[in-house]
């Protein structure tokens, strides 16, 4: 099955988040497997990453991707059967300069987001882009 992992450095801590996060991730379960790695450190981070091949940053430096073109991306790595792809948040204090330079990084926005609300945009887009590559209304 297709699986997108999530590598996070931050916790969620607001209940409404939550709440909205489970929404997604329930409409995905049909779509692809969903895994969400919390890390304690970028030593961590890094050792949990090698063994997806496709990993993103999301960065407010990174390119700049509206939702067609993310959902292109996760449709270029999530082609074949077991396909995986990766993204990784960072905490209340960013990521590395190690880190950023070892993945591409990508942007929704030029705007800084806390940890917790990039989590949530993060799964809403992957929803969204998933109804983007069937053609539905959601993203209308």
């Amino acid at each position: 099955m297709k699986t997108v992992t999530l590598f996070t450095l931050g916790k969620i801590r607001e209940e409404w988040i939550k709440e909205m996060i489970q929404k997604y991730l329930k409409r995905l379960k049909t779509e692809v497997s969903f895994q969400w790695v919390q890390v304690k450190s970028e030593n961590q981070l890094l050792a949990k990453t090698k063994e997806i091949a496709n990993v993103y940053c999301l960065d407010a430096l990174g390119k700049l991707m509206d939702s067609e073109a993310f959902s292109q991306l996760l449709g270029l790595h999530l082609q074949e059967g077991n396909a995986k792809i990766g993204f990784i948040i960072g905490g209340p204090e960013g990521l590395s300069n190690e880190i950023k330079q070892k993945f591409p990084l990508i942007s929704f926005s030029p705007m800084t987001f806390t940890s917790q609300i990039t989590i949530l945009l993060l799964i809403e887009q992957i929803y969204r882009a998933f109804e983007i590559a069937k053609g539905s209304k959601y993203h209308k």
